[in-house]
């Protein structure tokens, strides 16, 4: 007998930001999978593991920093193979760097990715990802000691280590990244990427020569002074994850611990920002 699902619809403005706060709280609670749509975001849950108030602690629903409504819908069966090759196309960075899916033909791209996310963030096709992979292509990383921290797919510690750097530990809080970060570094023959499930308080005696932070604004102001506390003289340090009104409060913070602004990437309101120590 078949599963039973039901499909959430959600329906969210400001989407971009909305979408990826969504996921990440729905990922606490028993979906299996999620969709960004047009207008929000699908979530998938089996019939059998809702409950009548599941919803009612998220935040994008209640804290009135969004407009969000949704509808649901029962479903018999989902192919998630077939949901994701239809939603998943692959992605060129400056002709220099192709993420695509395992499904997906390989390219004559430098710098040839294989990403199979399942219920992580990093596919690529995010601003902040394609930017920090951006800021990556142009840096020389050889024998950089780094640490990705919030590695979600691992993607961005999987670049800089086909580009030369190591060694390479890759950090996040959450479960499903952990796991999906050693795939995906299995599945591109990335043998020297360290994964490890936690937060900034792992950061203890560590050094690096670059740290890539691509996370959210209140983590990485909660956390620069971790993150600058691991670096060696003259290290770099990429950050994204905010909007372009973001940067006087991160700006702020990054010079106060001694950083120095070298760089800024922008799309569609989303920044990235490049700091040396």
């Amino acid at each position: 007998m078949s599963n039973i699902y039901l499909g959430y619809h959600f329906t969210i403005e400001p989407k971009e930001m909305g979408s990826e706060i969504l996921i990440a709280e729905l990922g606490e609670l028993p979906f299996e999978s999620f969709v960004e749509t047009d207008f929000g975001v699908t979530a998938y849950i089996q019939k059998n593991l809702w409950h009548e108030g599941l919803l009612d602690d998220l935040f994008v629903l209640q804290s009135g920093e969004f407009t969000a409504s949704y509808t649901v819908e029962e479903i018999e069966q989902v192919n998630w193979n077939e949901a994701w090759e239809k939603n998943f196309d692959p992605i060129d960075v400056d002709g220099i760097c192709h993420i695509r899916a395992p499904f997906h033909p390989k390219t004559d791209a430098p710098y040839d990715i294989v990403i199979e996310p399942k219920m992580s963030f990093g596919t690529g096709h995010h601003e902040t990802t394609h930017m920090m992979i951006q800021h990556l292509l142009e840096m020389d990383v050889q024998g950089k000691a780094t640490l990705d921290m919030g590695c979600g797919t691992a993607i961005l510690a999987i670049l800089a280590s086909m580009k030369g750097a190591d060694p390479i530990d890759a950090i996040d809080i959450d479960h499903w990244c952990y796991l999906n970060s050693i795939e995906n570094a299995e599945r591109n023959q990335i043998h020297n990427i360290n994964v490890y499930e936690g937060d900034a308080s792992m950061l203890v005696d560590q050094k690096y020569d670059l740290i890539i932070a691509n996370i959210n604004r209140n983590i990485l102001l909660n956390d620069m002074a971790r993150y600058v506390a691991c670096m060696n003289p003259g290290s770099t340090l990429l950050l994204s994850g905010f909007y372009d009104e973001d940067i006087p409060a991160i700006d702020a913070c990054c010079t106060e611990l001694g950083l120095t602004y070298v760089k800024k990437f922008e799309r569609n309101k989303w920044v990235s920002l490049k700091y040396v120590n």
